[in-house]
């Protein structure tokens, strides 16, 4: 497999952690296939573009990528992301004047701590140095501003992921395997998917996720999934695989990938170019899953157990109390952490949050409503 400039991919963890992925896969994707595949990141490998387009992308077939590729790719970079011996490359577009650029936080965590750089590098091969302005790793999301501000290169055109149709064509844009100014074509395979990413000691939430069979692989991540218009739609992140005889997964693209609607992305990068912080609301809550071993051998409840409750928070707020036992959030079982990350992930400061809990065998339902971190 082609290396982007011969360096090891950043976190190899990533790729090699994929047995336990399995079941995560078969939990999103229905099917005997499905159910052989698994999930890793796509990752490792740069004045605002005139959007139009003839072409209708409900009724058409194909993309003409030709115009598409010619119209984005000037606001496309190919990113590298280094902290000493550690190294890989990804994809961005250019999204904002001042030379902002979103991307994957995949992409450049590597580079997040002490001693990290960043660069980007433009389709015509320039480069520049880059600064981290912002990360969210709940929804892997990240924003970077490059220090010639990009000033001669245009910004992508930004279209509405709402609006998209199952079979609609897109084109993806990106660095794979580290070769910039790739294009690939496909469809919109499906729609709001939910896919669960691990990743080292963090797990990315695509929520609502575009599949697509647009060809996707390591060093898309970040990149751009556009309409026909040359409109972004969505920001690929993740691939499924099919594992290899060992079990372990390959590294290329079998024609099903994710992104992340630009819907979801473009407000929480507007709010890490503001405060470079996503602003995501809080629930005040720390929670764990009950393993099912332990209700099969104590007869516990089910559910998701309250280790601690912020006393000023929205938690305490609404009654709830550590000790007690979330049975269900929203009107579903409780069942996993995750619902109460994913929760938050999609609501807005003041939005609310049903939870039916018990306490001293009791049930109760409290509706929380969720603050401002």
């Amino acid at each position: 497999m082609v290396q982007p400039d011969g360096e090891p991919p950043t976190r190899p963890t990533r790729w090699s952690d994929v047995r336990r992925l399995v079941p995560i896969v078969a939990g999103v994707l229905v099917g005997a296939l499905v159910t052989a595949l698994i999930f890793i990141a796509v990752r490792d490998d740069g004045p605002r573009a005139d959007a139009s387009s003839s072409a209708d992308d409900a009724g058409t077939a194909m993309c003409a990528a030709v115009p598409v590729a010619d119209q984005v790719l000037p606001s496309i970079v190919t990113i590298s992301a280094r902290r000493g011996a550690q190294a890989g490359t990804g994809s961005g577009q250019i999204i904002t004047e001042g030379g902002y650029i979103l991307t994957n936080d995949h992409v450049i965590s590597v580079a997040a701590a002490a001693g990290g750089s960043v660069s980007v590098q433009y389709s015509d091969g320039r480069g520049s140095a880059a600064v981290i302005v912002g990360r969210d790793p709940s929804t892997d999301l990240a924003v970077l501003q490059a220090s010639d501000a990009a000033k001669d290169y245009p910004l992508i055109g930004v279209g509405s992921s709402a609006t998209l149709r199952i079979g609609q064509p897109v084109v993806a844009l990106g660095a794979p395997l580290g070769l910039a100014s790739t294009v690939t074509s496909g469809i919109v395979s499906a729609l709001d998917r939910y896919v669960p990413v691990p990743g080292d000691g963090v797990t990315h939430h695509l929520i609502g996720a575009i599949q697509t069979d647009a060809a996707i692989n390591p060093g898309n991540s970040g990149g751009a999934l556009v309409d026909c218009a040359g409109r972004l739609v969505g920001v690929n992140a993740a691939i499924a695989t099919v594992p290899n005889a060992a079990g372990v997964g390959g590294g290329g693209s079998v024609g099903l990938g994710f992104a992340i609607p630009v819907d979801l992305a473009k407000p929480i990068a507007d709010e890490l170019i503001r405060t470079g912080q996503p602003g995501h609301p809080t629930t005040g809550l720390q929670v764990q899953e009950i393993p099912p071993a332990v209700v099969e051998a104590t007869g516990a409840p089910s559910g998701l157990f309250v280790l601690a409750v912020d006393p000023a928070g929205p938690a305490a707020k609404a009654g709830l109390k550590a000790g007690d036992v979330i049975t269900q959030i929203g009107g579903e079982p409780a069942v996993s952490s995750e619902q109460i990350v994913v929760a938050t992930l999609t609501r807005q400061a003041g939005d609310t949050l049903e939870l039916t809990y018990l306490r001293a065998g009791q049930s109760a339902t409290a509706t929380l409503t969720l603050a401002a971190p």
